[in-house]
């Protein structure tokens, strides 16, 4: 069975003239133990209501209409609320893509990683204390006894990310769901973090959720990919096969967009247009007007996922 597996999950927000806009259209993913699922696609694709979907942390007045989130066989969206916050930090933890907000900047960087101890485990303040310094420097903070005194402010980005991580681990998650984990970072520190929380997977054994707009990130840290478009899968499968042989053209295009060693080009290639707006839930692929290969069939209606080689799922009706 999977640690966590979404089934026709969608997610919509009001809009003021009464109808609504749709982030997520019937997700469908799963992800094993130990296992790392890469999301990808631009931004406004719904990798991070996803990801907020699970963590049962959408924004009001954003509402799931739709679908199931299993985990662990149980299924989150049934849960009442107090089952809910037991689970989150204990068993799912999440890493945010901007520490600075995800911080409180009046409390020492400490007494934050040792608040989520003791929200989900009986131990005294000191314990709480001693386990948070630990995981200071479990996370690579240099000096993390004399560091766990300082404020948010007082740490370097990189460092304020590691404290995100920290609080996020504080408890032995089984499933950690990382969006973005390094956007706000210079490139040199984004290797860094991307190292440790392959270290920490690998560690402690826990199942990861890697959302990224970079697929070479994903590349190097994914067992399995799915690609989102317009609040849908358009593409998933282990990460060797998708990007030997990428089935879908948004994935394609995709990867033509990315530099490469080794490969001279004067101009990277771009996709022509934009994501549509949530509210333009127009009938067909929604790529279709950005698609180099698009047909008059393609508009007539939404291409379901299909399984087009053994473990390799497509949205379109060319694949």
């Amino acid at each position: 069975m999977a640690l966590l597996e979404i089934s026709g999950l969608r997610l919509v927000f009001p809009t003021p003239d009464g109808g609504d806009a749709v982030a997520l259209d019937g997700i469908d993913l799963a992800l094993d133990r130990g296992r790392t699922l890469g999301l990808v696609g631009e931004s406004g694709c719904g990798k991070s209501m996803t990801a907020l979907a699970v963590m049962r942390l959408v924004p009001p007045p954003g509402r799931i209409t739709a679908g199931r989130i299993l985990f662990d066989g149980r299924d989150l969206l049934a849960l009442p609320e107090r089952e809910m916050r037991a689970l989150r930090g204990a068993r799912i933890g999440m890493v945010f893509q901007e520490p600075t907000t995800a911080l409180n900047p009046v409390l020492t960087v400490g007494s934050q990683v040792a608040e989520a101890v003791v929200l989900h485990r009986p131990v005294s303040k000191r314990e709480a204390w001693e386990r948070a310094t630990a995981l200071l420097a479990e996370v690579g903070i240099p000096d993390p006894a004399r560091r766990a005194r300082d404020y948010p402010h007082q740490l370097s980005g990189g460092m304020r990310q590691r404290v995100v991580i920290a609080m996020a681990i504080a408890c032995g998650p089984q499933l950690l769901v990382a969006d973005e984990p390094t956007t706000a970072l210079d490139v040199t520190i984004q290797a860094e973090i991307l190292d440790l929380l392959r270290a920490l997977r690998e560690r402690h054994g826990m199942a990861m959720v890697l959302i990224s707009h970079d697929l070479g990130v994903v590349a190097e840290q994914a067992d399995e990919v799915a690609i989102m478009y317009a609040g849908r899968i358009v593409e998933r499968a282990a990460v060797v096969a998708l990007f030997a042989r990428p089935r879908h053209p948004y994935t394609q295009a995709l990867l033509r967009s990315m530099p490469m060693l080794g490969r001279h080009r004067e101009r990277l290639e771009t996709i022509p247009g934009q994501v549509p707006s949530l509210t333009a839930r127009l009938p067909g692929c929604a790529f279709r007007d950005r698609c180099a290969v698009a047909e008059e069939a393609c508009g007539l209606r939404p291409p379901a996922l299909v399984e087009v080689t053994p473990a390799h799922w497509v949205a379109c009706i060319r694949a």
